[in-house]
């Protein structure tokens, strides 16, 4: 499946959730470590939770035909603990999510997703127990979530998130996309090389 990456900036995402439940969910469970040796990141989203997955045959949320297509993931507390690896947001991006609601998030796995364009944002244990039933319960459902008010509503039910001020200004200004300020700012780079005078003069 061909997914569009993020780009820009990063203002409202709306489709699907669902549920992956559990307290320190590190990233060796994310990606496997033998997963590392790749050479890109494109097929890391087919081996997203790997061993998980194997384990329960079929019965896993990235499995499940309900799942299929859901943008959304809803967690629980650390998520994204254990190693500095960016293959596991590589990973969570390249399977098709956007946008990850939960208690807390390791700090470097929390800027490894802002540096792909995915926000990450947390809400008290209580009302990440209310949104995970509230998802279970109808996986149809579709979300919207609005960085702006930082909420994320099914039109019944409106939840208020948390996001740290910079991660915030970063999103909404597009500037998390170093990519993109870079070929933005091709034409002031040309200029500038065309005008450094030790390359001018080892030209000469």
């Amino acid at each position: 499946m061909k997914h569009e990456f993020p780009k820009g900036e990063i203002k409202s995402i709306s489709g699907r959730s669902f549920v992956i439940k559990g307290d320190d969910i590190d990233t060796d469970r994310i990606i496997p470590a033998r997963f590392l040796k790749c050479v890109s990141f494109s097929a890391l989203g087919e081996q997203v939770f790997a061993d998980d997955r194997k384990e329960l045959k079929g019965n896993h949320p990235f499995d499940l035909d309900q799942n299929k297509g859901a943008n959304i993931l809803i967690v629980n507390d650390n998520f994204g603990c254990g190693s500095s690896r960016e293959h596991a947001p590589q990973a969570l991006m390249r399977w098709g999510i956007r946008l990850i609601v939960g208690e807390s998030f390791a700090e470097i796995f929390f800027g490894n997703c802002l540096a792909l364009g995915i926000p990450c944002l947390t809400a008290p244990k209580t009302e990440i127990t209310k949104l995970q039933k509230l998802v279970d319960d109808n996986p149809k459902q579709i979300w919207d979530f609005k960085l702006k008010d930082s909420t994320i509503s099914n039109q019944k039910e409106t939840l208020k998130l948390n996001l740290e001020e910079g991660a915030y200004k970063m999103l909404f200004s597009g500037k998390w996309d170093a990519t993109s300020q870079l070929l933005a700012e091709e034409e002031r780079i040309k200029n500038t090389v065309k005008n450094l005078p030790y390359l001018n003069n080892f030209k000469q």
